[in-house]
């Protein structure tokens, strides 16, 4: 429903007008004169105006110069007994919508009726729009301006202002005849852009504003291509990266990332990459040894990057038999093998979107190989025991600890697949190649399970420290995470002694039986501290201890410790 003003000294008029306009719908107020209708604009908005072109001392001209004084948008419709080419000019020059002659028929009124609103609506969300645009434009730290194909200003923002040296003043002039600074890339990024009707890209390079401090700045370029295909210009993007250029300059001073601990150079070369990979949709193979942190950079990977929102679905490859791998990444359908009493979602599937890690992917079955490589080729696979296709949009992250060049050479991996999935590799070194982490590592731990067992442990002696750089940590980070639980555990101090570590950490020159001549070997004590803390879990607390689980029952029979 809209809100339409009648202005006509003729009752009659005014009848007719509301009769006709109110059948569709609409609402109408009237006004008898110039006086009335002035007063009716102002006590609220009108969506369409119809005054008679002659009023009772005044006339709709002037009621069209009041509406364009108060910058209302409503369209005004002359109405006039005695039409002339003069007054309908200029009315049309005024800025009237259109110009209806008495006496008023119906189908006519309600024809100009419409179109009006019609006309009120599309000027609305031309406005809203710009208004719109002019709010994103605002909001944004990046500078944005635009230009035609000659290279003037169409519009810019306020960042652009800043970054540019240039006012509104500009707009509709030339680049090439403004002050804009770096003139020389931004012009020559603009007209590239418009000879070739694709983007273009300037690095960083230092920008020397005679107003500002020297900043580093990025810039791009994008064109502006109409529905027809032609080209209408271009658009020019400034970014201000004097912040992180000034981070980047101390990133060796950076001691974690994203779950990573550490601050040695190869971590922050790993850092690097993994802050340069996270919003790219390549396929990514980690390597290293075990308990190196395959896994936290899988997850950085994925966190950093666009798809963040989307799941991260884990596989551990070498966990799970052929026939049950095939079904946990690809799904299956009802009655596709025995047991199979459902269909079943995929790890493939459930990762659309996002991304899948798949951990020791050396792990996997000839066969298996060639089903993940149609998916990495093809993003499709089909469920086990349906023909149909199934597409998806993810990324791939693949880990392994074995040298898959060895087993690419012994025919044990497909060669395609070990290219396809090492489009690009991070490297993890090995913790004894990074040895100056540990002190950061052992504080990282030390946190974690003072929090977990409700301690108050601060530090590691320095008996303890030499130890962890004088032992070559063959399971890496997770064998020094374990080397800390087991002494966390046992501590009841501020400090990990050495007496509190694992026996192959504390001793690793020396066999069981040696240990156990020097009186060094698990005590009593020790066994049941750790089946406490671990709930009984003879597993755990054999990893606690340090040793395999076939030495922890031999020493419970020993100590006579009944199982829990």
């Amino acid at each position: 429903m809209a809100n339409i003003l009648v202005i006509d000294d003729e009752e009659s008029i005014r009848y007719t007008f509301e009769s006709f306009i109110s059948e569709e719908g609409h609402q109408v107020f009237t006004a008898r004169n110039y006086a009335e209708g002035i007063a009716q604009l102002a006590d609220r908005r009108f969506d369409l105006i119809f005054s008679d072109i002659i009023l009772e001392g005044r006339t709709g001209i002037d009621i069209l110069r009041a509406v364009g004084e108060r910058n209302l948008t409503s369209p005004v419709v002359m109405v006039t007994g005695y039409p002339t080419v003069e007054t309908a000019a200029e009315a049309v020059r005024l800025g009237a919508f259109d110009y209806l002659p008495k006496p008023v028929e119906q189908e006519a009124l309600l024809r100009i009726t419409r179109l009006a609103l019609g006309h009120r609506k599309a000027l609305e969300e031309k406005e809203n729009y710009r208004t719109h645009l002019e709010a994103i434009f605002g909001s944004v730290d990046e500078g944005i301006l635009t230009v035609d194909q000659e290279l003037r200003v169409i519009a810019m923002n306020g960042a652009a202002e800043k970054f540019c040296g240039l006012t509104r003043a500009e707009i509709g002039r030339k680049l090439p005849a403004s002050t804009i600074c770096c003139k020389e890339k931004i012009l020559a990024a603009l007209q590239g852009t418009i000879e070739t009707r694709g983007p273009a890209k300037v690095d960083r390079f230092e920008c020397r504003h005679a107003a500002q401090t020297p900043k580093i700045l990025a810039l791009a370029t994008y064109p502006l291509i109409d529905q027809r295909g032609l080209i209408q210009g271009a658009v020019l993007v400034v970014r201000d990266e004097t912040r992180l250029a000034a981070l980047e300059k101390n990133f060796e001073e950076r001691s974690g990332f994203h779950n990573l601990v550490g601050k040695s150079g190869k971590l922050q070369k790993i850092y690097s990459l993994i802050e340069s990979l996270a919003n790219v949709d390549s396929t990514i193979l980690i390597t290293g040894e075990s308990g190196t942190g395959k896994e936290l950079v899988a997850e950085a990977l994925h966190y950093m990057g666009a798809r963040s929102h989307k799941p991260l679905v884990k596989v551990n490859c070498s966990a799970l038999p052929e026939n049950l791998l095939e079904s946990e990444l690809f799904g299956h359908v009802r009655g596709a093998f025995t047991g199979a009493v459902s269909d079943r979602i995929g790890r493939f599937q459930r990762a659309d979107g996002g991304a899948i890690f798949l951990d020791e992917i050396g792990d996997i079955s000839p066969r298996m190989q060639s089903s993940l490589l149609r998916v990495l080729q093809e993003k499709e696979f089909e469920r086990v025991g349906e023909s149909r296709p199934l597409k998806v949009d993810l990324r791939i992250i693949a880990a392994t600890n074995k040298n898959l060049q060895e087993k690419v050479s012994r025919g044990e991996f497909r060669e395609d697949l070990y290219y396809r999935l090492k489009v690009v590799e991070i490297p993890l070194p090995p913790l004894r190649e990074r040895k100056e982490d540990i002190p950061l590592l052992s504080e990282h731990f030390l946190k974690q399970f003072s929090e977990k067992f409700h301690k108050e442990i601060r530090t590691i002696s320095e008996e303890v420290e030499r130890i962890f750089m004088n032992y070559s940590w063959p399971g890496n980070v997770r064998e020094l995470q374990h080397a800390l639980e087991h002494a966390s555990i046992l501590c009841k101090q501020d400090t990990v002694t050495a007496d509190l570590l694992p026996s192959q950490v504390a001793f690793p020159g020396e066999t069981g039986a040696a240990l156990k001549v020097a009186g060094k070997g698990i005590d009593e004590k020790s066994i049941r501290v750790a089946l406490e803390k671990t709930g009984g879990n003879k597993a755990k607390a054999a990893r606690v201890l340090g040793v395999d689980r076939k030495t922890l029952y031999r020493n419970m029979e020993r100590y006579q410790i009944l199982s829990t």
